[in-house]
């Protein structure tokens, strides 16, 4: 899964922000609230270190949550849409746009140990 979702969302060997909002179906601009850079830096500097950096997070999150479901659209539907139990009813995205991706990535790892959801 991880292969698929990462070659699906590169140009060469960077995250294409265009590419992933495609793959996210969201605009631009709510990518780039994810991502937590200013819109226009994710279109102009895409290679730069925090967008990359802001990107990567939700690759790795979404990757993994596909490992866990073995599916990259329900893994899309659950970062979008799912609240995640023990944190308030916020999604993985709003996790995610707060600067919580870590919490998140901890979340899915706990899953993967053999907690229940």
């Amino acid at each position: 899964m991880l292969t698929s979702f990462l070659s699906s969302i590169q140009e060469g060997n960077m995250l294409a922000p265009k590419l992933m909002a495609e793959q996210l179906r969201v605009p631009m601009t709510d990518l780039a609230r994810m991502a937590r850079v200013n819109r226009n830096t994710l279109s102009t500097k895409a290679g730069s270190a925090a967008v990359q950096a802001g990107l990567g997070q939700i690759a790795r999150i979404i990757a993994r949550a596909a490992d866990l479901s073995g599916d990259e659209g329900r893994a899309i539907l659950w970062f979008r849409h799912q609240p995640l139990p023990g944190f308030d009813g916020r999604t993985a995205e709003e996790l995610v746009e707060d600067g919580h991706a870590e919490a998140v990535i901890d979340y899915l790892e706990s899953l993967d140990q053999g907690a229940y959801a």
